[in-house]
């Protein structure tokens, strides 16, 4: 029934998620939609076909996931399989074998179902200029998933018995339903979608999302895609709704550029998390964004700074990313990059990124840590400690992001035309290296896929 052989594998495993793919798809779909002429062209196999390159990548990810949509004729027709993985965790190291008889579809849900509505209607808006039909089979099943998850019982995940795999459990569904309508209602401008997510924009969790302390955004907590979508459409909504938005991004950048001035390494952190890289690279796309519409230097030098603490200035003089820095990391948490090469186990290329410290270390690497360690040393390089070293499609798309972004306003011979209110003034070199480097090595990570990918 199902065709989900695409896509890209989650993380350290080779589970399918669609509730990480739809922030992280997301993510290189705004890089794109904000700036046009960001990653047009990529050493993909699709390459040279008159798309750009970044949604080329996009519609390998999008493909798996409409391929998880209940077929019409069936129970549940239009929801969506929340994720796909072994009944069991696989060993480490290990290598999927060239079948599929030992992985499953596990229940749809409504969560899954709305990231499909979302993905699948911005998906078709962008490529529509390219590709018109693709852009068609995309808004007929973002709208075919909108109406069944109105439609159906809502199924929340929460803890599902047996292992092999992540729960991505969520129990709040609101800004999965406003971030889907937002999508939506740009793409088709239907008053069904606009009256949904105006509603949606009354509701305490909504208004607060954006400057929640962790970050803005992360793979259950998606209102804030909703409101950047908006922000870069935003005159097909009224005045009142633009100002609102708009002022609830402005001061979700703010109350992050505070938190770099409050945190000793200069970075805006709060807990040390599960995933806090990513947690510090989604608050800079806000902030990102706030420098665009003020000129607000602050912002900008607030990301500089965070890129640097990434890149190794921190409690461990560790870069978390692999392949920059003067000490990077080298043993994700991983089951093919293991650098085990004479077993046919490569080391992970150059452009990943790990989760970083985690103030609740878990597993058997740096458990320890948590009674003989300060929070921003609570990490290891060791492929062992999937709690603080996994490496995941939704950590290294704002990286992506975040790189991209700063190689455009610092990099004049980026070839990528700069969109904000105020370029800066004097270039710095140093930063604009940096930017380019790691796009040249994200350019073998995330945009590496292969056929064999299944």
């Amino acid at each position: 029934i199902l065709n989900a052989g695409k896509g890209w594998f989650d993380a350290g495993d080779y589970g399918k998620y669609v509730v990480n793919a739809g922030i992280s798809v997301w993510t290189l779909m705004n890089l794109y939609e904000r700036n046009p002429s960001q990653l047009r062209e990529l050493p993909i196999p699709e390459s040279g076909n008159n798309i750009p390159d970044i949604l080329n990548e996009v519609r390998w990810e999008l493909d798996f996931m409409m391929g998880m949509q209940v077929p019409e004729g069936h129970d549940q027709a239009g929801m969506v399989h929340h994720k796909l993985h072994e009944h069991t965790w696989s060993p480490l190291p290990y290598t999927p074998a060239e079948r599929v008889t030992d992985r499953f579809a596990y229940t749809p849900s409504t969560a899954a179902t709305l990231n499909l509505a979302a993905a699948a209607a911005q998906m078709s808006r962008l490529i529509a200029p390219f590709d018109a039909a693709y852009a068609e089979t995309c808004l007929i099943a973002a709208e075919r998933a909108w109406k069944a998850a109105k439609e159906n019982p809502e199924f929340k995940y929460g803890n599902i018995p047996g292992d092999g795999g992540g729960n991505y459990d969520d129990f709040y569904l609101e800004d999965e339903y406003y971030w889907a309508a937002c999508e939506l209602f740009v793409t088709t401008g239907k008053a069904e979608y606009e009256k949904s997510l105006i509603k949606s924009l009354d509701d305490d969790k909504i208004i607060g999302a954006s400057k929640a302390p962790n970050g803005p955004m992360y793979w259950g907590g998606v209102a804030t895609l909703g409101h950047l979508s908006m922000t870069l459409n935003a005159k097909k909504v009224d005045k009142a709704t633009r100002q609102k938005i708009s002022s609830l991004i402005l001061s979700g950048a703010e109350r992050y550029r505070k938190q770099i001035t409050d945190e000793g390494y200069l970075v805006p952190m709060f807990e040390y998390e599960w995933g806090s890289t990513s947690s510090v690279l989604n608050k800079l796309i806000l902030m990102a964004y706030a420098y665009d519409a003020t000129g607000n230097r602050a912002y900008l030098d607030g990301l500089t700074m965070s890129m640097d603490y990434l890149l190794g200035r921190n409690a461990l003089c560790k870069s978390f990313i692999t392949g920059y820095g003067e000490n990077p990391m080298f043993y994700p948490h991983h089951r093919y990059w293991v650098d085990e090469e004479d077993a046919g186990y490569p080391p992970p290329p150059p452009g990943v990124i790990s989760g970083g410290p985690n103030e609740g270390a878990s597993d058997e690497a740096t458990a320890f840590m948590v009674v003989k360690n300060a929070r921003s040393k609570r990490y290891a390089d060791d492929v062992r400690s999937y709690s603080t070293n996994e490496v995941t499609i939704n950590w290294n798309s704002p990286l992506v992001w975040v790189s991209a972004y700063l190689d455009e306003v610092y990099n004049p011979d980026s070839g990528v035309k700069r969109v904000g209110k105020s370029p800066v003034s004097a270039i710095r070199i140093a930063v604009a290296a940096i930017a380019l480097v790691i796009l040249s090595g994200l350019a073998a990570v995330f945009f590496r896929r292969k056929n064999k990918n299944k």
